[in-house]
Parts: C-alpha cells; structure tokens; sequence
C-alpha cells in the first residue's frame, strides 16, 4: 500500500463515516449483539461505544494501524475489552466456532476477497451465531447501476480500493448465510453511487434449524 492509502485514506473514512446520521445506523445494526463480538474492519472504532450491554468482548480484525490510532479515545473510554486477533478478514487468527456473534460495517466493500472472508466469519462463528452488517454496494436501480459501474474506477484508487458494485446480499448468500433481516435502501451519506445501503443480519444456514424463530 502506497502512503496515500495508508496514511490519508483512514483519516477520510474516520471523517466520513463518523457522521450522526451514520452512528444512527450502527446503533440500529449493533441491535442483538451479545457475548464475544468479532469485528471484521474495525476501523477507528466508531462501532465500540454502541455496543450493547450484553456484549463482553470484542475480537477486532483491521490491517489499519492509523485507524486505530485515531479511535485511541473510544478505545480507551470502552467498557468492552478489545482484543486485536489478527489484520486479515481472509484468514482469521481464530478457531472455529469460538465467537457469538459478528459484526462488519463498511469494510466488505475493501476486502479483496470478500467471499473469503464472509466463509471465515462463517467457520468462526458458534452455532446459532449471527452475522450484523451495514454495508453499501450495488444499487437496486439500473440507472444508478451505471453510475456506479463508471466510477468505481475511481472510487478505488481514490478510497483505498473500495469497490461499489459489490452486492452484499448475494456475497452473504453464497458464504452460506440466511437472511434474518435485510434492508436495501439509500443513506443520506452522499450521492446515490455511494450510498446504496445493505443493513441486515444473517445466521449460517446449517444452524438455522437449530434456532426457535427459524422452526
């Protein structure tokens, strides 16, 4: 990674998606966590004081050291102890089935490979465990399909190679997800390409039966 990416790059997305109305939308996917939490892209730590009581720690994957400098407050105001296990959502520092539930926000979208890391999640997570996401990616109407086709170009080199036509919904499925909840709409973040949002939670479809609203 070049210095723009690594020393530029995190300060925009700290700014960026450090906003009121983007903390509205964590609190709302946060919702339901509980117990040991791994964090696949944590960032500077905007997720951490949201946290619900029930939450006793978090497992937190970032290959972002300027990020986490720049959440050192939250970091150090948490009531939640935070453990960083590794820096690759790809290839986690975990043994299967060893967390409750997972959380990723705004992160799939910089992944490289980001069915990898979502069958990672997958393999770490305990039965009955729950995936929590707040993700932006494909639009759902065509003509704003086509804006984001000839920016992402763009977007990547400018964003750290963020991609926006990644559809979450479809990269959840095919990792051996079900859909708990899923909502599709736009944010008030900025302009449509950018802001076409998948908010949701989604449990391994092995371990659905197991589950009491699932019978």
């Amino acid at each position: 990674m070049g210095w723009y990416t690594t020393n530029v790059v995190p300060r925009i997305v700290n700014l960026a998606l450090g906003s009121a109305e983007v903390a509205t939308l964590r609190r709302r996917v946060v919702e339901g966590l509980f117990g040991e939490v791994l964090e696949v892209g944590f960032g500077s730590g905007h997720n951490l004081p949201l946290l619900p009581e029930a939450v006793k720690r978090l497992r937190a994957v970032d290959p972002d050291h300027v990020g986490r400098r720049l959440g050192a407050a939250r970091l150090a105001a948490s009531r939640v102890p935070v453990d960083f296990v590794g820096l690759d959502g790809q290839s986690l520092e975990l043994p299967d089935a060893s967390v409750d539930n997972a959380l990723i926000t705004f992160s799939l979208c910089t992944i490289p490979d980001a069915s990898r890391a979502l069958c990672e999640v997958r393999r770490v997570l305990r039965p009955g465990g729950r995936l929590h996401f707040l993700e932006h990616g494909l639009a759902p109407d065509a003509q704003v399909q086509r804006w984001q086709h000839r920016l992402e170009p763009l977007q990547r080199r400018l964003a750290g190679g963020c991609h926006l036509t990644r559809a979450v919904d479809r990269l959840v499925e095919t990792a051996g997800f079900r859909f708990e909840r899923l909502e599709r709409f736009y944010g008030d973040m900025g302009p449509r390409p950018m802001a076409a949002l998948y908010l949701g939670v989604a449990v391994a479809a092995s371990q659905q039966m197991a589950l009491p609203q699932a019978r």
